[in-house]
């Protein structure tokens, strides 16, 4: 008896021991982007201060391709460890309905750590529309239906279907126009007339007047811009950002789950690294990761209806 109370004893004390030696090695987060994107650098960022913060090397494995499916495959299928992470975006959510034969599904085969942060979008158009406001703009896309260009980098990417959200709420229809390589000579020349972006790269051109910034896609006004009123101010029910968190293969040990969850509360805290994100475009977003599984449902059902109204499809 003695013996048998002994060994359950140790049993229990071993799990949280085992859960405050994690990591012990090395841990890969893989992207889905190529090395140099908005995402990947703020990856680099949390990968470098969970490196530092936990002593172990925290690896940025870029597997770029498929519209980041390449990457979210590798780490479904690795072990359920914890050393194999995911770098988790706002394309994952639209992914779920816009490829329509994944051999995954992202929604039950990765687990949700904890949100990095979301990205507020704008929408810009060339100065050549002649519409200042959103609602002018909305009334002269009426007046002129198919005249009108929406630039984006591809089909079914977040600047894509946040645009196709907008024409479902506006109730306009607008021309898309995907390009392979950069959009942006042909939007400053007006060959396409408009364009949902991530604020920072378009700040330059939204303030020298080469670009003219209609709406942010947030719920509210962002800092950056504080004169660009919110998409939801004159189309209630309208919000489109982009976001960034990590996810693990799902069976992770909710220990280990909630360890990192906490790590990147305090890398949110922090306040240079707060300043940091704020300085990329991100602005910081905390969530536990039952809430962030929520989240992710709930982003997924909400693309899923865009998807479906703008009758698109992965080629």
């Amino acid at each position: 008896m003695r013996s048998a109370g002994a060994l359950a004893a140790g049993v229990a004390l071993s799990r949280p021991a085992g859960a405050q030696t994690y990591p012990a090695r090395t841990v890969r987060l893989i992207v889905g982007l190529p090395p140099g994107s908005a995402p990947d650098i703020v990856a680099r960022l949390v990968a470098q201060w969970l490196s530092q913060r936990l002593g172990q090397p925290f690896v940025v494995d870029n597997r770029p391709g498929a519209g980041t499916n390449i990457a979210t495959q590798a780490v479904v299928r690795s072990a359920p460890d914890g050393y194999t992470l995911l770098l988790v975006t706002a394309g994952n959510a639209i992914n779920t309905s816009f490829y329509r034969h994944l051999d995954f599904n992202f929604t039950s085969d990765i687990a949700p750590v904890a949100p990095v942060g979301r990205t507020p979008f704008v929408m810009v158009v060339n100065p050549s529309v002649p519409a200042k406001t959103l609602p002018e703009f909305i009334a002269y896309a009426k007046a002129h239906p198919g005249k009108i260009n929406l630039a984006s980098p591809g089909v079914g990417g977040a600047n894509h279907i946040f645009g196709e959200l907008f024409q479902l709420l506006a109730g306009v229809r607008l021309v898309h126009v995907p390009y392979r390589g950069s959009l942006f000579p042909d939007l400053l020349a007006g060959q396409v007339q408009v364009y949902f972006g991530a604020i920072p790269p378009l700040l330059a051109d939204i303030r020298t007047g080469k670009l003219r910034a209609v709406a942010v896609t947030t719920a509210s006004r962002v800092a950056v811009l504080p004169e660009v009123p919110a998409m939801d101010e004159f189309l209630p029910g309208y919000e489109a950002s982009g976001w960034l968190g990590i996810g693990a293969p799902k069976s992770t040990p909710p220990a280990t789950i909630d360890r990192l969850a906490g790590e990147l509360a305090a890398f949110q805290s922090e306040p240079d690294m707060k300043t940091r994100l704020i300085s990329s475009g991100v602005e910081p977003l905390r969530m536990t990761p039952a809430a962030f599984g929520k989240f992710i449902a709930d982003e997924s059902a909400k693309w899923a209806k865009v998807v479906k109204f703008a009758g698109i499809k992965a080629d």
